[in-house]
């Protein structure tokens, strides 16, 4: 053995690097030799290092030495499992040579404390800053917007009393207002973050304390010490109490079960809520008591942290037995290594569901699967947001220009650039900084009215910046279970071929379930008292209708991988890893056939009569998603009669039941209604028949090379022949409130809808159909298993051709179509009207959010309600989460959150359109009044010889942006163009929104054109009607220019509003009065002359008419999509 080249060997390790065992084929007679040599080569290798870590006496190593032999024939009873363990020895040689980027670990149990050292603190952490990253990020944040520099640019320029115009204070405090209420909000966001995550991290959890081990302490009962879930480390045993929540990825090393498996909710990581079943470690669970894992000397290899849930390698080695007296020898031969899988797993954020289980860690904080899988968020920032920063660079531009030509006109002379830049800050005005200071109020106002809307109750807005968002939407992104579904299962419907139970008429099921029992309990026993009269019945053609019931019901109690858990107030909890299984099993409760008892070898039911009846499990098929179905083989323990019962889907039972007319027509139907159906059949077998099968079936199960296969050919001839169809079942996962009409509205308002799930492709199908994702004749394309390149090829063709079908497709599939036609899978599935994926992590639902994002630079939601959608949350434009049972964390990681589903249509229709209209308004109605003032400061310029010297200097300039005009500018965000019936009613008004019309180069341009022709027009006339004294003009214009702004915002109104009439009053009101405290710039005597009046009245006439007129001629020719609702 020693002449296996060891260094060769981890070379091609190094090779192939990227590599991950693929789960289907075993691998070829070549691989199985290297890794062979590999195992021994690595028991070899473990020899010099057990010595320096371990010292073990000699006898020991020459045990451990060369036993690579015996130590496979171990494992020769599960093929997969032992390749898994090969594989994972071969990789285990490499972490001993201490390479530092491979992350694959061996700990030993009680690690030394530097070895604990070297991996990352069990810390969640979902903070954006610390101390002293807050302002430098906050302000590149800000800063980093064109607007926001350009002002900052501006507010510095005063300092230099060269460029000095006016009051400092007029530029620096409104940036120093914007800059204070961004980072303030910034910093209460951060700190309500910090208190979570404290709270998650000081969650106390119970630690085997190895130190205070000793012969002497009370017989099983192991020390535990407490401690915070950050103080967590590599190599510690946590023990779990029920519905603890899981601190860090740990093993399962023993459970309070004693046949070692334990059930874990899993709904914050793959978005299920159903149980999933765990392994713990055969060698501990063997153990006498928890204390004995203590004295143990073994060591766990683990391999390098990935993303994937479903797949984990690594190996459990004890190195030597606990010795159980003094000069006993150990009966098993050392070292005995034992593969993990994912089944031994329990990943950090799940919740144990029963009993209680202890665990080794194995990853902490950033290495564990629930980290891995959530990306970090970054600050979303609104599409208006990133137009009106476009816009404001074209203002800039403008401003320039403008500065460029007076300086220009006037030749040049003199200290030209310092001119340049004065008429610079003169035109600033141009890109008012209010308008940063109004849009940012006007979300606040948004955000107010979406959480004070009764009809949406509870809901929060947790991103302030984004309601405009939700007005253009054109992609919905929804999670399934918890969203669309209550996942609450329910059964509703039972069809036996000739009669139909529907959810109303089960009391007749009860009846006749009542009467089958009853007429069998004086023989003493609840079926059928011996073999014969089962026979009798089978042959006597079409038997009477309650044996028919009992033998359904019966099959449907039997067959089934449900645990009925008693808690402390007697009632009873059923686990299962399916949702619909319990159904069943709650369904023939509700009959009257319960289950009292089930492990793995036994089942216990009781009759409706309260008589007990109880079978052996001889055999169990469990459902697998290749197979579809589920088997199981039982004993009656009074009759001795040995049955075999299978239920499935209805596409892979048809062939294996005896034939019949109804079956595919009524699981047609069924799922018309948007039930799950599964088929219930059963076959008698005779004592030779099942001794046969179980013959054929152990020497298929010892077979090296196709075991599975070769399994489940014997189960397929002997077993799922001629089977006996007893009926048809249709469980019926309950929608949330007003899901099909949601959709509809949605689809109806432009929007696409895709669904991405974690679940099966036939639930997610039947969920799309019953919730009127799919229209009623829709074709449905099912896409799954795509394994090359030329099949992913054929179905993007297909799609191309048919793009008003339905795709729904499986993680595997659309990774594949994602690593190899990206661009084009996209392209083609973007325009399909609706999509479902299945089966996805919460990485793929976050890819597919950016991809989409970026691939048709739409607007994008995401919606759902658990931890593994937080992901997909983040990477959306906008992020809605809904307060789920399963917890709050997605809602808390969205931007809005709200209670249900139905909810997004008057979020979206309503205060989203409302939102992105009123904020268009509002940013082009600030973006006229600055470009007004600046027009006729150009004007004034250029007849003054182009002196860079202000019109309106100090207080007027303060006022114009405050006082005089921003009240009535303001409640432009009250504005409304039709009401909310109607706005719910004709969804199709929102889609012309998403086009994007409202704030576009086109309005802008004619907003530029307006602002010069009043600015022009109020300046030239106002030097027309010219007086003696300056002082005249500028109260003339600028009198002139508040009274046409007035009647500019009444103009742009759809809809008045109490407060919009109250503005304009309040507004003239407090202009008038200012006049009188304000003499530098008013001689009273003047105002309060007719001239004054007249000419003022003119100049507005000439300025605004023009507009009414216009606004009138184009209400009549071109009306607005709403106005013709009205």
């Amino acid at each position: 053995m020693s002449d296996i080249p060891l260094h060769a060997f981890g070379r091609s390790k190094k090779a192939r690097a990227g590599y991950t065992p693929l789960h289907n084929g075993e691998p070829s007679d070549e691989e199985n030799t290297s890794m062979r040599a590999a195992v021994a080569s690595a028991a070899m290798n473990r020899k010099g290092k057990r010595r320096e870590r371990y010292a073990d006496d000699p006898e020991e190593e020459a045990t451990l030495l060369g036993d690579s032999s015996r130590e496979e024939s171990a494992f020769r009873d599960d093929e997969r499992e032992e390749t898994r363990r090969e594989t994972s020895s071969q990789r285990s040689i490499l972490p001993r040579k201490g390479t530092s980027s491979d992350k694959s670990r061996t700990i030993p149990f009680r690690p030394p404390e530097k070895l604990q050292g070297k991996y990352p603190p069990n810390l969640v952490r979902n903070q954006k800053y610390n101390v002293f990253t807050f302002l430098p990020l906050v302000f590149y944040e800000q800063f980093k917007f064109f607007f926001n520099l350009y002002f900052l640019l501006v507010a510095l320029s005063q300092f230099v009393p060269a460029l000095k115009i006016g009051f400092i204070i007029t530029y620096v405090a409104p940036l120093a207002f914007v800059l204070t209420v961004t980072m303030g909000k910034e910093a209460y966001d951060d700190y309500k973050r910090n208190l979570r995550d404290r709270e998650a991290n000081s969650q106390k959890y119970l630690v085997l304390d190895p130190t205070e081990y000793s012969a002497s302490t009370p017989e099983g009962v192991p020390h535990t010490r407490s401690v915070p879930s950050s103080a967590l480390r590599v190599g510690d045993l946590v023990l779990l109490e029920k519905n603890q929540r899981v601190p860090a990825d740990l093993v399962l090393l023993r459970t309070s079960d004693s046949s070692g498996t334990c059930f874990i909710r899993t709904d914050q990581l793959d978005g299920e809520t159903d149980w999933k079943l765990r392994v713990a470690v055969p060698a501990c669970q063997k153990l006498i008591s928890d204390r004995e894992l203590l004295a143990v000397d073994a060591e766990i290899y683990a391999d390098a942290p990935i993303k994937d849930i479903h797949t984990f390698i690594g190996t459990f080695t004890i190195n030597s037995p606990p010795a159980l007296l003094e000069d006993d020898v150990p009966m098993v031969q050392v070292p005995t290594v034992e593969p993990l899988t994912a089944e031994n797993m329990l990943w950090a954020n799940t919740v144990l569901a029963a009993g209680s289980a202890i665990g080794f860690v194995i990853y902490t904080g950033a290495e564990t699967r629930a980290v891995m899988n959530t990306s970090h968020p970054e600050t979303k920032v609104g599409l208006l947001d990133l137009e009106i920063n476009r816009l404001a660079k074209i203002l800039c531009a403008v401003t320039f220009a403008l500065s460029l030509v007076l300086v220009a006109l006037n030749g040049f002379r003199g200290l030209w650039y310092i001119y340049v830049f004065r008429f610079l800050i003169l035109f600033s005005s141009i890109i008012p900084i209010s308008l940063r200071v109004n849009l940012d109020m006007g979300k606040t106002v948004y955000a107010h009215q979406i959480m004070t809307d009764n009809e949406i109750p509870d809901t929060i807005v947790r991103t302030s910046t984004l309601p405009e968002e939700l007005g253009r939407i054109e992609y919905l992104l929804s999670d399934k279970t918890g969203t669309l579904t209550q996942n609450e299962m329910e059964m509703k419907k039972l069809h036996m071929g000739t009669v139909s139970y529907g959810f109303d008429s089960m009391d007749e099921v009860a009846h006749q379930l009542a009467v089958a029992f009853g007429t069998n309990t004086e023989q003493g026993h609840g079926r059928q008292n011996s073999l014969h009269t089962g026979v009798q019945l089978a042959t006597r053609g079409r038997r009477d209708m309650s044996s028919r019931v009992h033998d359904v019901v019966l099959s449907l109690a039997l067959c089934h991988n449900v645990t009925p858990v008693y808690n402390d107030d007697g009632t009873v909890t059923y686990q299962a890893s399916s949702p619909d299984e319990v159904a069943i099993v709650k369904w023939t409760e509700s009959v009257g056939l319960r289950l009292t008892f089930r492990d793995r070898t036994r089942i216990e039911l009781q009759t409706p009569s309260g008589a007990r009846i109880s079978f052996e499990v001889l055999d169990i098929f469990p459902f697998t998603s290749e197979s579809k179905r589920m088997g199981i083989v039982v004993r009656d323990s009074q009759t001795g009669e040995v049955t075999f019962l299978q239920k499935g889907a209805d596409v892979v039972m048809a062939k294996i039941v005896q034939r019949n007319d109804w079956l595919e027509e009524e699981c047609a139907n069924m799922a018309r209604e948007g039930l799950r159906t599964l088929v219930m059949a059963r076959r008698r077998l005779s004592e030779q028949a099942y001794e046969y099968f179980k013959e054929q079936h152990h020497l298929a199960s010892i077979k090296l090379e196709g075991r599975n296969e070769a399994m489940a050919s014997v189960v397929g001839e002997l077993l799922e022949r001629d089977l006996e169809l007893l009926g048809l079942t249709g469980v019926e996962d309950k929608l949330q409130d007003e899901v099909k009409s949601t959709l509809e509205l949605l689809r109806n308002a432009g929007i696409k809808i895709w669904m991405l799930t974690g679940d099966k492709i036939e639930t997610a199908t039947c969920i799309a159909i019953s919730t009127k994702l799919v229209a009623r004749n829709q074709y449905i394309h099912q896409v799954a298993k795509l394994k090359t390149s030329d099949q992913v090829r054929d179905q993007l063709e297909f799609l191309q051709n048919k793009l008003d079908c339905c795709l729904v497709i499986d993680g595997e599939s659309l990774q594949l179509c994602l690593n190899l036609f990206k661009n084009e899978f996209i392209e083609i599935t973007t325009k399909l009207s609706a999509v479902v994926a299945c089966r996805c992590s919460p990485t793929q639902k976050a890819d597919v959010a950016r991809l989409i994002r970026k691939h048709t630079k739409k607007r994008v939601c995401c919606i759902g309600d658990g931890g593994n959608d937080v992901s997909m949350i983040q990477a959306a434009d906008v992020g809605v989460g809904i307060v789920g049972k399963e917890g709050k964390q997605a809602s808390l990681a969205a931007d809005f959150s709200v209670t249900q589903f139905s909810h997004l249509t008057k979020l979206l229709l309503w205060h989203g359109r409302n939102s992105y209209r009123r904020s268009a308004k509002l940013a082009q109605f600030v973006i006229h009044r600055g470009l007004i003032i600046s027009v006729m400061q150009a004007v004034f310029s250029s007849i003054f010889y182009f002196a860079p010297i202000a019109l309106y200097q100090g207080w007027l300039l303060v006022g114009y942006a405050t006082a005089y005009t921003m009240a009535p500018v303001f409640s432009l965000v009250l504005d409304r163009d039709v009401n909310e019936d109607l706005a719910l009613l004709y969804p199709e008004l929102y889609k012309e929104l998403t086009k994007g019309r409202v704030l576009s180069y086109k309005t802008f341009f004619i907003w530029l054109v307006i602002s010069v022709y009043q600015g022009a027009a109020i300046m030239i006339m106002s030097l027309v009607l010219f007086e003696a004294e300056f002082l005249n003009v500028v109260a003339i214009s600028f009198t002139a220019l508040i009274l046409n702004e007035l009647i500019m915002v009444a103009l742009e109104i759809t809809t008045w509003h109490v407060y919009m009439v109250l503005s304009e009053i309040v507004t003239l009101f407090i202009y008038a009065v200012s006049m009188a405290f304000l003499p530098e710039y008013f001689d009273l005597s003047f105002v309060l002359s007719t001239r004054f009046v007249w000419k003022v009245a003119v100049i507005v006439a000439i300025s605004a008419f023009p507009l009414y007129i216009i606004k009138l001629i184009r209400s009549r020719i071109a009306p607005a999509a709403s106005s013709k609702l009205l």
